[in-house]
């Protein structure tokens, strides 16, 4: 994973191209919208498949863990991007983004996070006692980070 452009910070960099607020009965609908946003902004299928995946983890982990609602916004600028915002009790991040292998299952889940960092370019976590927000690049082979 690579860090985002160091002049504009990855909350605010780029157009927006989506935006809504989402619960359990928004999953379909927004999964739905990200595709077609990811396929106008030119992702191939394979770019698509993964990048769903991730936006879609990141809106369960919301459901599951950050109180049941949250927003979503992607964002343009040369890299799709997305941001999810929700208002749970927060949680100490590092322990779910930065192990190098792939942590241990728990009663609670406790991969989503990695894998997501796996398909993004990259994984950004702020979070606290007033919620998270998790930021994430969708991973293209133009950008040279993709494989085969």
């Amino acid at each position: 994973m690579t860090d985002p452009p160091c002049d504009q910070p990855a909350s605010t960099a780029g157009t927006p191209v989506f935006s809504t607020s989402f619960d359990l009965a928004d999953l379909a609908r927004v999964r739905n919208e990200v595709e077609a946003v990811s396929r106008r902004c030119g992702l191939d299928q394979d770019e698509i498949e993964d990048w769903v995946t991730a936006v879609n983890e990141l809106l369960i982990n919301v459901i599951r863990h950050g109180g049941g609602r949250g927003a979503v916004r992607l964002l343009l600028n040369g890299q799709l991007t997305c941001e999810v915002v929700d208002q749970g009790q927060g949680f100490e991040a590092a322990h779910y983004v930065l192990p190098a292998g792939r942590p241990p299952l728990s009663g609670t889940g406790g991969i989503g996070l990695w894998v997501v960092g796996q398909m993004a370019d990259y994984l950004l976590v702020d979070s606290g006692p007033a919620g998270t927000t998790i930021r994430i690049a969708a991973r293209t082979r133009d950008a040279g980070t993709h494989g085969g």
